[in-house]
């Protein structure tokens, strides 16, 4: 290593410092998902980046998707999926295979990741001790006025219990949860996994909340990056048609979080790669910064 590699590392060191110490003991709640997810290299540097974090004192806290994974099984199983407002309509089968995907493959994939690398980490769904207690979702029907339309078993959260969470925290351990929640007969529902870690974050009252997406944040008309919003900057943005499509539900998320308590929510882009550890300790960060 030269001298100006010798300097520019001491640098960056110094300047994680800082952030180290504001949130040293504190909860970060991370939505994992997109690219970062299957891209192997991403994968492993996001698994670092976790371990690094929980090294450093901060409790991460990981709430993951799967839709990728859950539509490529679908299909191989030959099983046709229908569609309302955007929305997968689940029966039965279906959710029995999202259950086998999201609580079985991808969350232990990630756990045994996170292990590897040095962490402690745990698997759960929203099933194990009541964490995520559900409700069935219910959205207007397109082709009937003033019907709701059945979409199964996709549920929305009723209530969150993080006494589990808190727990594996106090005792080291990383949780890392599959957004599947349980109703009051048992059955199981599966949930939006940005809303369940919106919800998971403001009932731990963490300092922070990431959203890993597949873009840079949120940008501008000119497609510029826009770093810092609050909720009368999101609403002016929403009004003119800058944030829209599915950029709209991840921004309701993030200020329902910080509306709950949360400190701050950023919205980033997984696939740069330490993405979560540019977010939490350099100035510049990497992606769109929500406060109250």
């Amino acid at each position: 290593m030269n001298e100006i590699d010798s300097s520019m590392t001491g640098q960056v060191l110094n300047e994680a410092l800082q952030y180290i110490r504001r949130i040293a003991g504190k909860t970060v709640v991370i939505k994992y998902g997109g690219n970062a997810m299957t891209d192997e290299n991403l994968k492993r540097c996001f698994a670092r980046n976790i371990v690094l974090m929980k090294h450093c004192g901060i409790n991460p806290v990981i709430v993951h998707g799967g839709g990728p994974q859950i539509a490529d099984m679908l299909k191989r199983v030959g099983k046709e999926s229908t569609f309302i407002g955007g929305m997968r309509v689940t029966d039965a089968e279906t959710m029995s295979i999202v259950e086998m995907i999201l609580g079985g493959q991808v969350n232990k994939s990630i756990v045994s990741l996170l292990n590897q690398e040095g962490g402690r980490a745990v698997g759960l769904t929203g099933k194990d001790a009541n964490l995520i207690q559900a409700v069935p979702m219910r959205i207007a029907d397109p082709e009937r006025e003033g019907e709701a339309a059945d979409l199964g078993y996709v549920g929305q959260v009723a209530r969150i219990d993080t006494s589990v969470v808190r727990s594996l925290e106090t005792a080291g351990f990383i949780p890392v949860i599959a957004p599947i929640g349980v109703g009051e007969e048992g059955a199981s529902y599966n949930i939006n996994a940005d809303l369940v870690a919106s919800r998971v974050a403001a009932e731990l009252k963490a300092e922070k909340l990431l959203l890993l997406t597949n873009t840079p944040g949120i940008l501008d008309k000119e497609g510029q990056l826009l770093t810092g919003l609050d909720r009368r900057q999101i609403e002016n943005l929403k009004e003119d048609g800058t944030i829209s499509g599915g950029m709209l539900p991840k921004v309701q998320c993030a200020l329902e979080a910080v509306d709950a308590g949360v400190q701050t929510a950023q919205i980033i882009d997984g696939r740069v790669e330490n993405a979560v550890l540019l977010e939490l300790f350099t100035d510049k960060g990497v992606g769109t910064l929500i406060r109250p």
